[in-house]
């Protein structure tokens, strides 16, 4: 499974984890959950450390923990952070959704 993380997004990332004052082993986990007008919607959460079935991948310097039901979802996925007129956060291009909503926040597979 592959999950890339912006360098964009790895920083706020960083800076969430800093924040929270989280131990050394923590990290990002990434889940999709049942829910969102179009199905699925994506989860972010800190995290200080993984689960007994966690996958965990690292990008740009982010730990990242994913569960055996989100990993089906999310092979390929890139996660970015982007700051518009209209506010900033994280974004997700999936090549595993067939749709999605005008919110962005989630999809159909």
């Amino acid at each position: 499974m592959t999950i890339t993380v912006t360098s964009t997004a790895a920083a706020e990332v960083q800076k969430f984890i800093a924040e929270q004052g989280a131990a050394d082993g923590a990290g990002l986990r990434v889940a999709v959950l049942p829910g969102g007008c179009s199905g699925f919607q994506y989860g972010l959460n800190i995290e200080d450390e993984s689960q007994d079935d966690d996958e965990i991948l690292e990008s740009n310097g982010v730990r990242l923990f994913v569960d055996p039901f989100s990993g089906q979802y999310l092979d390929g996925v890139e996660i970015d952070y982007v700051t518009t007129m209209m506010g900033s956060g994280f974004t997700f291009k999936n090549p595993n959704a067939t749709g999605g909503c005008g919110c962005g926040s989630s999809f159909t597979a």
